[in-house]
């Protein structure tokens, strides 16, 4: 998907009624950068790993990963909650905060 390009969410509230939003990523880009980055990263630990370089430093460079990852998950975080949860909460898709929580709780695991 491209930068501010909008994608719309359906969701069917616990009452039935139908709630469409859409919205625009504002950060595909950045995103799309972040993971390159943090898929550079993983390739380095993985060669590391085969050619049976130092524990050491094969921590260290999962750490960049981990951060890597980190990083791109704020981002999304905080596109989803500038664009996505404000259209949201805007029509009243109260499950699109549901799912958001979900989303969090298993992101910081």
């Amino acid at each position: 998907m491209k930068d501010s390009e909008n994608k719309v969410h359906k969701h069917i509230l616990e009452d039935g009624t139908v709630v469409e939003h859409s919205h625009s990523h504002q950060n595909t880009k950045a995103v799309i950068n972040r993971l390159a980055k943090a898929i550079g990263h993983l390739e380095k630990v993985k060669n590391m790993v085969e050619n049976g370089e130092d524990c050491s430093e094969v921590l260290i460079q999962l750490s960049a990963v981990r951060s890597a990852i980190n990083n791109t998950g704020k981002i999304i975080l905080q596109d989803h909650i500038e664009n996505c949860l404000v259209d949201a909460v805007e029509n009243g898709d109260i499950e699109a905060i549901k799912e958001l929580n979900t989303a969090i709780e298993r992101f910081i695991k």
